[in-house]
């Protein structure tokens, strides 16, 4: 027998209790249409709220800006409504002018150029597909253009060092040289990736620059063929009186292969001192300098120290296989001399007793940045910490000074003389 709850009969209401309840269904329906217009009220008053704070009344004299910091700081809202950007957007579209020639893409990357722009480090950036490919040819080292390395300096783009047999160090470029104008146009108008780009291009074709050298009157318009740039990293020769001059150009792809050459050279000749020119050389992948630095100390020491935001520091050590440690090594550096230069040069003097740096002091770039890819052709670069010696000393800004210091004219230049490569050769043969 199959177990079953029992059914309950239908039963009809009295029509008093039908009467009561219909009563309750029509406060019901009262109450809830109250809530929903008390909640449309709120909702178009704070639309108006918003809008009124969007929105300059003509008759409200212009707030200042520090006392609109003031009142972020007073507030501590850090939250931000993206609704605005989608506002401005949405504005952009149906007010400007040529809006058939708007490009969707080229704004959206524009956004994100002027967001990072505004933590004022020129260091810190967005790659666009065009900026990753040329990024990407960077450290490979080959690439069109006139061969020379360029940073922000006080706000001016800067020279940091032309590179070793190309069309800027033919055309007299050097380290500090600041580029007012590209083709015309004011290279304060572009960031330092833009202009970059711009001074790029095929080979054969021309790039005028207006220049500025301290110490001159004027400014002087260069104009200079674009080449292929492809850049060899490592340079060594060996002087008749025994020294051996290993010239490092860039802290690249091949650097680390073509160092590892160079050293098994040296170390079969047996030089009577080295010297090592980092002159111009702006700099390139950390790991390179630790590299080339684990053959030049022994294991263990301190190459480098990175401090972030917070203060933490992690070192970089030697990681061994020191074959020239026991060398005496003048380190040439100047002004060109940036990144990865000044880590390898503070690193060996600071580590060693035997070395003696020579030359201008350092560039100053001592910031660390990490490379994010944000999409398969498109990627940030973000500074994360900073850049110490062993010793604990900035290097960002700060630059390294040399031991004895020494600089190269403009007559020097053109009379094809070295003064700093001559003092290197005297310190190791005289020890004086």
């Amino acid at each position: 027998m199959n177990e079953s709850f029992p059914q309950t009969p239908d039963i009809q209401e009295p029509a008093d209790s039908m009467e009561r309840k219909n009563r309750r269904l029509v406060g019901r329906i009262i109450r809830i249409f109250f809530l929903a217009v008390v909640i449309y009220v709120s909702y178009r008053f704070g639309v108006d709220q918003g809008r009124s704070e969007l929105t300059a009344d003509p008759n409200q004299d212009p707030i200042a800006p520090n006392e609109a910091i003031f009142f972020n700081t007073e507030q501590k809202d850090s939250t931000v409504d993206f609704a605005l950007f989608w506002k401005v957007w949405d504005i952009l579209k149906e007010k400007y002018v040529d809006q058939d020639e708007l490009d969707a893409k080229q704004l959206f990357y524009g956004a994100i150029d002027g967001m990072l722009a505004a933590t004022g480090d020129p260091y810190t950036t967005f790659f666009d597909p065009q900026e990753q490919k040329e990024f990407n040819e960077d450290i490979s080292g080959k690439f069109g253009g006139i061969g020379a390395e360029m940073g922000i300096r006080d706000e001016v783009l800067t020279i940091i060092a032309p590179l070793d047999d190309t069309p800027a160090q033919r055309a007299g470029l050097l380290p500090n040289d600041k580029i007012l104008n590209i083709d015309g146009e004011t290279s304060t108008n572009f960031s330092l990736e833009e202009a970059v780009s711009r001074i790029r291009g095929d080979k054969g074709t021309e790039v005028k620059l207006t220049i500025y050298r301290s110490g001159e009157e004027e400014s002087r318009e260069v104009t200079i063929v674009r080449d292929i740039i492809n850049v060899k990293s490592i340079k060594l020769t060996f002087r008749d009186d025994g020294i051996a001059v290993l010239r490092v150009s860039r802290f690249g792809d091949d650097t680390e292969r073509e160092f590892r050459a160079a050293v098994s050279e040296i170390v079969a000749k047996n030089p009577s001192g080295m010297i090592l020119d980092l002159r111009s050389n702006p700099g390139g992948l950390l790991d390179t300098a630790v590299e080339m630095a684990s053959a030049m100390l022994p294991v263990g020491k301190t190459v480098v120290i990175e401090e972030n935001a917070d203060g933490e520091r992690r070192e970089e050590k030697a990681r061994g296989g020191d074959k020239l440690s026991g060398l005496k090594t003048i380190v040439l550096i100047d002004e060109g001399s940036a990144s990865a230069s000044e880590i390898l040069a503070g690193a060996l003097r600071e580590n060693r007793d035997n070395v003696t740096l020579v030359g201008k002091k350092s560039y100053g770039k001592g910031s660390v940045q990490e490379v994010v890819p944000t999409s398969r052709d498109t990627s940030v670069k973000i500074t994360i910490a900073r850049w110490l010696t062993p010793d604990g000393h900035q290097i960002h800004e700060q630059g390294i000074s040399p031991d004895v210091e020494i600089g190269i004219t403009a007559d020097d230049l053109q009379n094809d003389r070295d003064p700093q490569m001559d003092k290197a050769v005297e310190l190791l043969t005289t020890g004086n």
